[in-house]
């Protein structure tokens, strides 16, 4: 598991289209940070297929705005394919439906793990979820991102926003963003206590979360795949296809914001709205400055010791 070189891989999705429908000053913000603020706004639920190398991405239909919600089960691994309905990947929860908690419900939850900041859960909300579970909060830093675009959007200045993330600029930010995953001790530890819940919990499904569900899900779904021994190629992949599940809402939001005046040129939150191979790398380049190997990582940044690698195999391959 050693290296920062990635192949350009990308999964193989399809999204249903999503029709506009006006929205309020402050869900639109939520919106462009990539909450769960479009709750409500008759948003239709992306479809899913996956890498043809995998079969299907299980992808969980929600109506309430949480549209990167999926099983990470199915790819090949170590001995086998990844199970299906042990770990779940999302993005927030917040203004998820009634419904939608039935559908939660349904998926034999034990956990959700929660990598959101304070500054998202206040301006988000708590997720919700069926009775009985709680959320765990592990915030995961995500640089000042969200705080950050949250006044550059609010601000409505469009020559203060081509100036804070024009020119590649919210990019280079993006990829300053994930060395933090692997470099800061606070980060490294919240990442590692849910690698062992996942290990070590009880029965039932452990899910967890961000605002989003691509960046610091991303960085935790891609180490878990890789240490039950998925392949590299697929591994991005997977990574990759949070692109796909949420690129008819992310549009949508890019629209609204041009048509309340918010923003005269929406498209540049794309390159925060995306994840990207170079972002990965940016985080695995860090790995090989720190760590040498991402086996390295995780035994020493992590603490994920060969005794919880193979109870993470026994309890998720098969």
């Amino acid at each position: 598991m050693s290296g920062s070189s990635l192949p350009g891989t990308s999964a193989r999705t399809a999204v249903t289209r999503i029709s506009p429908v006006p929205l309020s000053r402050r869900r639109l913000l939520g919106a462009a940070l990539g909450t769960a603020a479009l709750a409500g706004a008759g948003a239709a639920p992306a479809a899913s297929a996956a890498p043809r190398s995998t079969g299907a991405i299980r992808h969980i239909l929600l109506q309430g705005g949480a549209v990167n919600v999926r099983d990470i089960g199915g790819y090949r691994a170590a001995g086998g394919r990844v199970r299906y309905g042990a770990v779940y990947r999302a993005d927030a929860l917040s203004k998820v439906t009634d419904a939608d908690v039935a559908t939660l419900g349904g998926l034999g939850l034990r956990q959700v793990v929660d990598f959101r900041v304070p500054l998202e859960l206040r301006y988000d909300g708590a997720d919700r979820l069926p009775p009985g579970l709680a959320p765990t909060s592990r915030p995961v830093s995500d640089n000042g991102l969200y705080a950050q675009l949250l006044g550059v959007i609010a601000a409505g200045d469009p020559a203060t926003q081509e100036e804070l993330l024009g020119n590649g600029k919210a990019a280079a930010f993006m990829r300053g963003v994930y060395p933090m995953f692997v470099s800061d001790t606070d980060n490294r530890a919240q990442f590692a206590a849910t690698l062992h819940d996942i290990a070590y919990g009880g029965r039932g499904a452990l899910l967890y979360h961000c605002t989003s569900g691509k960046d610091r899900t991303g960085w935790a779904t891609y180490v878990l795949l890789r240490l039950l021994g998925v392949g590299r190629q697929d591994a991005v992949a997977d990574y990759l296809a949070s692109n796909t599940f949420r690129a008819a809402y992310d549009a949508r939001t890019r629209a609204a914001l041009a048509q309340s005046g918010q923003m005269q040129n929406p498209d540049l939150l794309i390159p925060v709205q995306e994840v990207r191979v170079e972002y990965l790398a940016a985080a695995l380049d860090q790995v090989h400055d720190d760590y040498g190997s991402l086996g390295r990582y995780v035994r020493e940044g992590l603490g994920v010791d060969r005794r919880t690698v193979a109870r993470l195999r026994a309890r998720l391959v098969g």
